[in-house]
């Protein structure tokens, strides 16, 4: 109803048309017949159709007008306004009986809409009711849904941060508390789907993280091996530092180095004898595996493979892995006997392997057993030792080889500190040992054949007292003859025999060195220096004085040089006894003691060269003899004897002066043996098969040539000799030359085998074969 008497009431804003309209009519009725009435009339229109912010400029222009004008206006302003008031009231009059029954039917809506409002009122109650409960049961619900979500987002946080071992926790948690709880949900049953998925993800991302950890190790295991190597070497050089000192005097400093200086220095450091590397070294911070390389990811895998149930899978894959890495780092490099890197190297990956299992049995209970490292290191142990064995046989140089041991001892070591058994090792270095001294055998040959190529062979001339007891110095020589005898003087041995001696000595620095740090008693240490050196004189020194005295520019001279020298040598072997014995603190009375074998060594290189000498005089008698040219036609002698056989006994006369400071036996046995060849090769002219005829005449100059070899045999060129015994060389010669002189053949074919027979030397044979002739 009220919508209705409201849509029966005109709008004021119609009403004010209609107003407007019945006073444009009037207006416009008045207008014909006043003008200025006609004017009003617009004005009231700009007014009531105009803005009221543009009123002013039309209210102005009443103003300016005529005089009195306003009042006009206003007159005219009002009868509008008289007019406007009569519409509305006759607009009200029409309207005001629907007006009335409007408000009667409001009022008795009222009731009926009091009652509409209080029965919805109670629906809205209830409505708000049944929503309170729902957001209460949506609460209980999400308060039991909450935690499962935070959980997951937490296993969510855990996975991006890689706490795979905290998340795999989490979903345990997840699986077994917070899930059951709402597994009616659809939400709940995909998270319950998705879990094993993460879990093989965790397990995928967890293993690459192992191999990506025994990649890294591979690499790495370098730098662990060279830092517990270094370790072991600064405990090892502490431990010797306290040795010494309560040792001093134990045995002089050797004055040899291999590498031709007292002091080896390896460019890491290991085995650095300068001070300020130490206390360098000494002020690192000292690093352990742990330090050098993160096992976090092997932790982490074992556990989460625990985790999983799936620990053996881990235990194998990664004890597998770790053989295979094994392998690898046994191979040597094809040059590694190269250079001492190629062993550092190789010895630093070795030692850095086992170290990092070492931790790796400690700190894991279980992924590692001692029996798989003990397997490891027994097969790792075979294959060093068979690398080392190949590899050393290579090395040539002394000083490699030297340094090899010092990789073996500090290897060993080290990994003996971490509880591996190294004993094979230190069996190794014995045969490295007998490496080591072949490569200084081969070594010191080619010492001893420079120095005996440089060797003048003539004695040692001594101009001052110093030069005197330099040599002494060097070589231990003590003559009292000599000593008395004045400025300038000569020493009867060369100068190789001190150089000689000297490089003995060294030989013995040399093998000594390789005793260091091999942990073995003084006795072991004396037992190998005496073999090695035994090995240099009896192998070494022996082969190159036998094969000096066979080259063809060594003469008779240098040979006899070379038996005075071997003589002094032989003399100072009692002073390399002694050497040793101040080396090692043993006595040479000491049971089981190994004896030099110098005196031996002397004694048959003398016999060598004295077998030379007789050997060339020999030749050099030959060469004469090749000289003679007898005419054996001749009629009569010349009665002097022939030019070549004085020649050859000057020159016999010459060389046996220079055998006066051989020994006597010596001396008379190369003279005995050259007469005796002399003999030989005059009765091999004789009765040479192509010689068919002699006559009396080339006998008789034959005779003269073998009385100047009797005159020479008798005027005792080497003294010593008793009685006519140089001269029975030539007896043979002799009874057959006088056979045919005095032409006896009476008495020699009467006494014919008679002891005291004039001609007892004579052959038959030999007689017969000349007379032939």
């Amino acid at each position: 109803m009220i919508v209705q008497l409201a849509a029966e009431r005109p709008p004021p804003a119609e009403a004010q048309h209609c107003a407007a309209l019945s006073l444009n009519i009037t207006i416009m009725a008045d207008s014909e017949t006043l003008e200025f009435v006609t004017e009003h009339e617009r004005i009231l229109q700009e007014i009531e159709s105009t803005d009221t912010a543009c009123v002013g400029p039309t209210l102005r222009s009443i103003y300016d007008d005529q005089p009195n004008a306003h009042k006009r206006f206003m007159e005219k302003l009002d009868a509008r306004i008289r007019n406007h008031d009569r519409e509305i009231e006759k607009m009200c009059n029409f309207h005001h009986q629907g007006f009335v029954d409007a408000i009667t039917e409001l009022l008795k809506v009222r009731a009926d809409a009091e009652k509409l409002m209080v029965r919805a009122q109670t629906e809205e109650v209830i409505r708000c009711r049944i929503q309170q409960r729902n957001m209460a049961t949506t609460v209980e619900k999400l308060q039991l849904c909450l935690p499962v979500l935070e959980m997951y987002s937490k296993l969510k946080e855990q996975l991006d941060s890689k706490r795979y071992y905290a998340a795999l926790k989490t979903m345990e948690q997840l699986e077994k508390v917070y899930i059951p709880r709402v597994s009616h949900y659809r939400f709940c049953q995909i998270m319950a789907e998705n879990l094993p998925r993460l879990r093989e993800e965790i397990k995928d991302i967890s293993m690459s993280d192992l191999k990506d950890f025994l990649e890294s190790i591979r690499k790495h295991s370098d730098k662990v091996g060279e830092t517990a190597m270094r370790q072991a070497q600064q405990h090892r050089t502490f431990n010797s530092a306290v040795a010494k000192q309560l040792h001093i005097g134990h045995y002089s400093k050797p004055v040899y180095s291999l590498s031709r200086h007292t002091n080896t220095h390896l460019s890491n450091g290991l085995w650095s004898n300068d001070d300020t590397g130490d206390d360098e070294d000494a002020d690192e911070e000292i690093l352990t595996a742990q330090d050098l390389v993160d096992f976090s990811p092997v932790y982490r895998c074992l556990h989460i493979y625990s985790v999983l149930g799936d620990r053996e899978t881990f235990e194998n894959y990664y004890r597998k892995q770790r053989k295979k890495q094994a392998r690898l780092v046994l191979q040597p490099q094809a040059n590694m006997h190269e250079t001492v890197e190629g062993y550092r190297r190789y010895f630093n990956q070795i030692v850095g392997f086992f170290v990092v299992e070492d931790h790796i049995l400690h700190a894991t209970r279980g992924l590692v057993t001692r029996a798989f490292t003990d397997e490891l290191w027994n097969m790792a142990l075979s294959k060093i030792i068979a690398v080392l064995r190949t590899h050393s046989s290579y090395c040539e140089d002394p000083d490699l080889v030297l340094e090899l041991k010092n990789l073996i001892v500090i290897c060993a070591d080290t990994l003996q500190g971490y509880g591996f058994p190294v004993s094979r090792l230190f069996d190794l270095l014995f045969e490295v040992r007998d490496q080591y001294n072949e490569t200084l055998l081969k070594k010191w040959a080619a010492v001893f054949r420079e120095i005996f190529e440089s060797d003048n062979y003539s004695p040692i001339p001594v101009e001052t007292e110093e030069e005197y007891k330099l040599v002494t110095s060097r070589f231990p020589f003590h003559d009292p003859e000599i000593e008395k005898q004045d400025f300038p003087k000569k020493l009867p041995m060369s100068q190789s025999v001190p150089q000689i001696y000297t490089q003995v000595k060294e030989f013995i620095y040399a093998s000594l060195k390789f005793s260091e740090s091999l942990h073995r008693s003084s006795t072991e240490i004396d037992d190998m220096l005496r073999k090695s050196t035994n090995l240099l004189l009896t192998r070494t020194l022996s082969s190159c004085l036998q094969n000096l005295t066979k080259k063809p520019h060594i003469g008779l001279t240098e040979l006899v040089q070379i038996i005075i020298n071997t003589t002094h040598l032989e003399q100072a072997c009692k002073y390399l006894e002694e050497f040793i014995t101040n080396i090692t603190n043993i006595s040479p009375e000491t049971v089981h003691t190994t004896r030099l074998y110098g005196l031996s060594t002397f004694k048959d290189a003398r016999h060598a060269a004295e077998g030379e000498i007789y050997t060339k005089l020999n030749q050099k008698i030959d060469e004469f003899i090749q000289l003679a040219d007898y005419e054996w036609s001749m009629a009569e002698s010349d009665g002097r004897a022939s030019g070549y056989l004085m020649d050859l006994i000057n020159f016999l006369r010459s060389t046996f002066q220079v055998f006066t400071h051989l020994p006597g036996k010596v001396a008379q046995t190369a003279c005995m043996s050259a007469c005796k060849h002399l003999s030989t090769s005059l009765m091999q002219m004789l009765l040479d098969s192509e010689l068919k005829q002699i006559s009396m005449g080339a006998i008789q100059q034959f005779n003269l040539d073998v009385m100047q070899c009797e005159l020479f045999a008798s005027s005792e060129p080497v003294p010593g000799f008793q009685g006519d015994t140089l001269q029975l060389a030539f007896i043979d010669l002799r009874q057959l030359l006088d056979l045919f002189m005095v032409w006896d053949w009476s008495t020699y074919l009467a006494d014919y085998g008679q002891p005291n027979s004039k001609y007892l030397r004579v052959n038959p044979a030999t007689a017969l074969a000349l007379l032939e002739k």
